[in-house]
């Protein structure tokens, strides 16, 4: 019953990698740097790369379940080879597959939902470690600068992304499922600074960037024009698009973390 984890190292496969180790579910995880996994003792870590397909053969060997992410690498960059990753999932005999959405359309995606797995595809909405985004600003000034000041987000914790993805690869009952992840709130973006203010015992300050020059700190941090644009298609919306759904609760049996929680558990890099 081994279950191979892509993206293991990172801010939600490590809480799947968690999840599957509480469950007493043997762990394989898969990472470009095995020596700099510092993933928990008894998880067997492997080297591999979604992006060169042929390293997943030797990890596949003895699976029952796979977890994918369809972007990774520091880049931004969508997975280049769905078709190929599908078809040696396929010929390992690994039946079970969950994958994780990013911003892309990459080729993964459509590999896995169009092929005969028994895939379950997680799609969250705001990930609440994006938060950490402003932690530098918060330390050094007191203040978080980001636009879309008034569109109202259901953020999702990630360690609530990570349980519903280990159920769902120990479980049935999820094949063919695509699952929306939110938290249990909508807040604008004057809320979440009030709650990590809150968290931390300090005033922030919140400045609302304009669009033009959202676009050119990203770009200066060297984001790819392709999720730039994303952001904006997703964050420029009118009030009431994003709607809180109940899907870690179905999934899990556990009603999903608040941005105060995460807020709490993460105040010290803020400080």
């Amino acid at each position: 019953m081994t279950f191979l984890i892509t993206g293991a190292t990172g801010s939600v496969g490590r809480h799947v990698v968690d999840e599957l180790l509480r469950m007493g579910a043997p762990v394989r995880a898969l990472t470009r740097d095995p020596a700099g996994a510092g993933l928990p003792a008894g998880v067997q870590v492997v080297c591999g790369d979604l992006a060169r397909p042929e390293t997943l053969v030797p990890a596949l060997r003895g699976v029952t379940g796979v977890h994918l992410i369809d972007v990774g690498g520091p880049d931004y960059a969508p997975q280049p080879h769905g078709k190929e990753v599908v078809e040696l999932v396929r010929e390992a005999g690994v039946r079970k597959v969950t994958l994780l959405s990013g911003w892309s359309t990459g080729t993964l995606e459509a590999a896995v939902t169009g092929s005969d797995l028994d895939w379950t595809y997680v799609q969250p909405t705001e990930f609440m470690v994006n938060a950490m985004a402003w932690a530098d600003s918060v330390r050094t000034a007191g203040v978080v600068e980001e636009p879309f000041g008034a569109t109202k987000t259901a953020m999702v914790h990630e360690a609530d992304i990570g349980a519903v993805i280990a159920t769902v690869l120990t479980g049935d009952g999820h094949a063919g499922h695509s699952y929306g992840l939110t938290g249990p709130e909508l807040l604008d973006m004057p809320a979440k600074v009030r709650i990590l203010g809150e968290a931390i015992g300090r005033e922030i300050a919140y400045v609302e960037l304009g669009v033009a020059e959202m676009r050119e700190r990203y770009r200066a941090r060297g984001v790819p024009e392709e999720l730039i644009a994303f952001q904006v298609e997703a964050f420029d919306v009118p009030d009431g698009v994003y709607q809180v759904t109940d899907t870690v609760q179905a999934v899990t049996g556990r009603p999903p973390r608040t941005f105060a929680q995460w807020a709490a558990e993460h105040a010290e890099a803020f400080l």
